[in-house]
């Protein structure tokens, strides 16, 4: 089963602030999913988006590819 992290726990793994990764969550700059109110982010998913797996950086909000 996928770990799960709240904003809180991802932004003290990025070491960055609870803000911008809801910022970057709502832009569709890193993989999350929205659970009502709440953002929830897969940690294997996360991870390769750091490693820089292109395709986990897809957004679902129809942004463009380098490809294209």
């Amino acid at each position: 089963m996928a770990e799960m992290m709240t904003t809180k726990e991802l932004a003290a793994y990025l070491r960055l602030h609870e803000i911008t990764v809801c910022k970057y969550a709502s832009e569709g700059r890193i993989p999350a999913i929205r659970i009502g109110r709440m953002w929830r982010f897969d940690k294997d998913a996360i991870d390769r988006w750091i490693a820089g797996d292109q395709d986990s950086q897809k957004s679902k909000k129809g942004k463009k590819s380098a490809e294209d």
